[in-house]
């Protein structure tokens, strides 16, 4: 089963991809560190319905894959580059990509909680931004969701080993990897989801308040709108330190 947003189906906490009778979930932490290491050639094999959540974050895929090896290709690898903004609203919540000459993202989220009232992180993404500072971060739940989980039979392989958990007063684990650690986890997910495309990107994500549903609606809305984007071939390696791909316009199919 590819990796693509056409195949996306039961978004519960986490991203799942379906297809005829098959189903695997959770797979978001997995294509964010598959992306933002430059690997889009890759088999996935699984003897279970779901992708390990490890620590919560991507860092252990970072390592095992780092630990295995990349085979460059010889195939210059295409880019999605924006040209046009595209957005998507439901509520209080809200997805959008501009123009830009770099993959760059902007979140923002807000919960009515004291330990978690605001947080926001803008960040340039190249492989080096993303091992360091983005792929660390860890998922995080409030209490109160994991009680309400359990009692309908989800999250019963969740402990404070593989998330954040927020009780009333404070966190129950015993220290966050960053102060924003919450709105980075989310970045981690937003890419994850977005790499459903099929293509790294080149634009500027902004998000307030997004989850899953509405990240794998909004990569599914970008593929439709092909006059908002063009394909360009890049370098397999980003062509200066700062990640950024030398391109050339090939026409959008």
């Amino acid at each position: 089963m590819a990796a693509s947003a056409e195949h996306v189906g039961g978004i519960n906490y986490a991203t799942g991809l379906t297809r005829d009778a098959v189903r695997v979930d959770t797979v978001e932490h997995l294509m964010a560190a598959l992306v933002s290491l430059g690997i889009d050639n890759v088999i996935v094999e699984l003897n279970s319905p779901e992708v390990p959540i490890m620590d919560g974050s991507a860092a252990p895929f970072i390592y095992l894959i780092q630990e295995a090896g990349v085979k460059p290709l010889t195939a210059a690898r295409r880019y999605l580059k924006v040209l046009r903004p595209m957005s998507l609203t439901r509520g209080d919540k809200r997805i959008a990509i501009y123009p830009s000459d770099h993959f760059k993202v902007t979140y923002s989220i807000a919960y009515d909680h004291p330990m978690l009232r605001h947080q926001s992180r803008t960040i340039r993404l190249s492989e080096e931004t993303f091992v360091e500072e983005i792929a660390p971060a860890r998922t995080f739940t409030f209490l109160n969701e994991v009680e309400r989980l359990r009692q309908q039979g989800l999250a019963l392989g969740g402990s404070l080993e593989n998330a954040i958990v927020i009780g009333d007063t404070g966190i129950l684990n015993n220290a966050l990897r960053f102060d924003d650690e919450f709105v980075r986890h989310k970045i981690l997910d937003v890419i994850g989801d977005m790499a459903l495309i099929g293509h790294p990107m080149i634009g500027h994500l902004v998000a307030h308040r997004g989850g899953h549903a509405l990240h794998t609606a909004f990569a599914a809305q970008v593929l439709a709108q092909t006059d908002a984007w063009t394909l360009v071939d890049g370098l397999p390696e980003p062509a200066d330190a700062r990640g950024v791909p030398v391109v050339t316009p090939v026409r959008a199919n």
